[in-house]
């Protein structure tokens, strides 16, 4: 028993041994951060920086979608929840609305297991077209 407690013991030492020279080895591979950045606006013709941060939750049968929108323009959202039962009904929200420094809540769910769930981002100035693929997902 003691000889297994032993190996046990070795195989942990070596795992948290590749582990830290693999952090290590990620933290010297990173670029260091740019001392001087300059603060200039985007080009003319580069779209602005948009879009909600969102974190999905799925809890069960249940998807809630948490965003909160730092930037100036207003985000359109819309929360697409896929089942797992082929019986079961995917459904896509309406859209939301989250604008500058403003935070949105969206819900869905199915009957059984969620297989998958995820936002979409349009900008609300341009008009929300049917059968148009979304901006950015998220």
């Amino acid at each position: 028993m003691r000889a297994i407690r032993q190996g046990f013991g070795a195989i942990v030492s070596v795992a948290v041994l590749i582990t830290g020279t693999a952090v290590a080895a990620e933290l010297r591979a990173a670029p260091a951060p740019a001392e001087d950045l300059p603060a200039t606006a985007p080009a003319a013709g580069e779209p602005e920086d948009f879009g909600a941060s969102c974190r999905t939750v799925v809890e069960g049968s249940r998807v809630t979608a948490h965003c909160s929108n730092p930037y100036p323009r207003t985000d359109r959202i819309r929360l697409h929840v896929e089942c797992d039962r082929w019986w079961d009904v995917d459904s896509d929200s309406a859209p939301v609305e989250v604008g500058p420094a403003d935070y949105a809540q969206v819900t869905g769910r199915c009957w059984k297991e969620v297989r998958s769930a995820w936002i979409t981002h349009q900008p609300a100035d341009l008009a929300p077209a049917q059968d148009s693929p979304p901006v950015r997902g998220s």
